[in-house]
């Protein structure tokens, strides 16, 4: 056995702040190969807030902002692992089976090695430029040791406290997000833009 990182979804706002949210439930690894070939510099919108903070769901290879520390069988992982070499074979050109299974079993290891917290343990990073090379952070989140009482007035991401780097908080503009592109509110979205405001 092994514990590798899953998706997980507290709320709906991953659907408005990423360009494809992942489902919850998805094996994940921190993905930052993705932007190999971006000038990260120049990234903007849903693009970047994956850069920034996504991790890359393997099975719709859409972002999620948390993941939970999940035990896993050999058999999950290697699906996790096939599942990443088809799409490293498929979307980011590894010239073969060999190299692609080869870059997915390092992505694989190093999620592994972001594991070693208790089963449930939420995962959250940070990835940005410094010195001009990209840098990934993590922080584990843990339940409040008291419950929320106010539900009406939770902010998009709540319950939790932060154990790692002090890092200046994401805060996407939910409300402009979840307009229409003539600038009125999208009705689907109205949940999230509602809380989005209480939060403000």
């Amino acid at each position: 056995m092994t514990r590798l990182l899953r998706t997980i979804r507290l709320d709906p706002s991953d659907a408005l702040v990423f360009p494809l949210a992942a489902e919850p439930g998805e094996w994940a690894v921190p993905g930052g190969f993705c932007f190999w070939d971006d000038d990260v510099a120049a990234l903007q919108g849903q693009r970047r807030q994956a850069f920034r903070a996504g991790f890359l769901g393997l099975s719709s290879f859409g972002w999620s902002t948390l993941v939970q520390v999940v035990t896993a069988t050999p058999a999950q992982r290697e699906e996790a692992v096939a599942a990443l070499a088809a799409h490293i074979r498929a979307a980011h050109g590894a010239p073969d089976d060999a190299a692609a299974r080869a870059a997915a079993e390092d992505e694989v290891a190093f999620a592994e090695s972001l594991c070693d917290h208790p089963p449930g343990t939420l995962v959250a990073l940070a990835r940005g430029i410094e010195d001009g090379a990209v840098r990934e952070s993590f922080r584990t989140l843990h339940e409040r040791a008291e419950q929320h009482r106010r539900f009406d007035t939770l902010p998009v991401f709540a319950a939790i406290a932060v154990d790692g780097e002090e890092e200046a908080p994401i805060r996407p503009d939910l409300v402009r997000m979840a307009r229409a592109p003539d600038g009125t509110p999208a009705a689907t979205s109205a949940g999230a833009t509602r809380r989005a405001k209480d939060s403000a």
